[in-house]
């Protein structure tokens, strides 16, 4: 396998993009070599070596703790949980949150075999119980690995005094509801609230 294709074969792993995309993006980096693909491949390396989980949340960042966990202007009474760091990032963008976060590392899935000792479940029960949180938000999927997530840590915080709340599902800011699937507006329906 020529070096061409092994760039080729290694883009094609990346999310979204396929094998014909993979060979556009190699064309392109090869035909900027100095510009583009020695800088690119200098920034992997260098993320590759330094960036690693935070021992705390488990957000990626080149410092443990992340810079998340270290500053003091966020509410370390609140936790919102998600789960993976794509999802973290999505709350951020928002600017809407000031609380802290715990990164579960994925949902609980029979199907896949993934189990409680599986995720980063265990540490949040200690952040939870270990007396500074006292409202947990679960910003998980809404899916049925998500929900099963949602019920076993709500479970396993009962009688904690530890508040548990969910992201609200239902229409989409600018969602018309000729398009929206019946689970949507179902859920719309069993959280509307008074104006």
């Amino acid at each position: 396998m020529s070096d061409l294709d092994a760039l080729i074969q290694l883009l094609s792993k990346l999310p979204g993009l396929g094998p014909r995309s993979a060979r556009r993006a190699a064309l392109h980096l090869v035909k900027r070599k100095e510009s583009l693909m020695q800088p690119l491949a200098d920034a992997m390396r260098a993320a590759a070596e330094r960036i690693r989980a935070c021992g705390i949340c488990g957000n990626l960042d080149t410092e443990d703790p992340c810079g998340l966990c270290r500053d003091p202007r966020r509410d370390p009474h609140v936790l919102c949980v998600v789960e993976d760091v794509a999802d973290l990032w999505a709350i951020e963008r928002t600017a809407a949150f000031r609380g802290r976060y715990h990164v579960l590392g994925g949902t609980l899935s029979a199907l896949e075999g993934i189990g409680p000792e599986d995720l980063r479940i265990d540490a949040l029960i200690a952040r939870a119980t270990g007396g500074e949180v006292r409202e947990l938000i679960l910003a998980l999927n809404a899916t049925v690995e998500g929900q099963t997530t949602a019920h076993y840590v709500t479970d396993r915080l009962a009688g904690t005094g530890v508040t548990v709340s969910r992201l609200a599902h239902g229409v989409p800011v600018g969602g018309e509801l000729d398009y929206l699937d019946e689970g949507t507006l179902s859920a719309a329906l069993a959280e509307r609230r008074p104006l």
